[in-house]
């Protein structure tokens, strides 16, 4: 066994050298054995990922034209309704918490209904104008009727409620507010403010804000605590 793999060795080399160096060894090869030239490589890999692409797309084709609520594109990733709305609700989760994210203080993060309503009506603007744009990729006609009519009912009441503050009473105001003082503090603190009559309006709003963040502080803790 050994002497046959010493055997390989040289051979090995000689194939090594070839690479490295075209032409420098001549290597055997069986009679008859034609090697082709990179054109016809390229030609080959071309037709046959045009052929796999092809293929791919009549599936696809075939599932659009059948209804399915579960379509598949050419690189066979599936395009489901439960996808969608898993979409559109980690979008809408996400939303609500960038809205905390100019905030002066994490001790400044309280719960907030308006930003909720807000994240909410945003969050069923982006269902209805997505698939707007994908309707090509979802072809149930009464789900996307059913995403369309409730989106838009879902956008309706959500920026009624943020806007009529029907839902937010003593302690839930108090609560949406203290971050939006906070970012008040954030951007009259650090934004880039040369005259000294606008850096005194600023230094007043920042006093301001710190003074009625913990008269709110000290009322919610003895509203909840009744």
């Amino acid at each position: 066994m050994r002497q046959g793999m010493r055997g390989q060795f040289p051979q090995a080399i000689k194939i090594a050298a070839a690479i490295v160096v075209p032409g420098s060894i001549a290597i055997r090869r069986p009679a008859g054995l034609r090697v082709p030239d990179g054109q016809e490589v390229e030609r080959e890999c071309g037709a046959h990922a045009n052929r796999s692409i092809a293929t791919h797309a009549d599936r696809w084709n075939e599932n659009r034209a059948r209804g399915h609520a579960d379509v598949r594109f050419p690189n066979g990733d599936p395009m489901s309704y439960t996808r969608f709305a898993a979409m559109i609700a980690t979008s809408t989760v996400v939303m609500f918490g960038l809205m905390y994210a100019t905030i002066y203080s994490l001790d400044h993060v309280w719960w907030s209904e308006t930003r909720f309503w807000m994240a909410l009506f945003m969050g069923a603007m982006m269902a209805i104008i997505m698939l707007a744009f994908m309707l090509g990729m979802y072809t149930d006609r009464r789900k996307n009727i059913a995403i369309f009519a409730g989106g838009a009912i879902v956008f309706v009441t959500a920026l009624f409620l943020a806007r009529s503050q029907e839902t937010v009473e003593d302690v839930a105001w108090m609560k949406a507010m203290i971050p939006h003082h906070s970012i008040a503090i954030l951007t009259s603190e650090r934004a880039e403010i040369s005259d000294p009559r606008v850096r005194a309006l600023a230094d007043e709003i920042i006093e301001a804000q710190r003074r009625e963040i913990a008269e709110m502080e000290a009322l919610i803790a003895s509203l909840e605590n009744e």
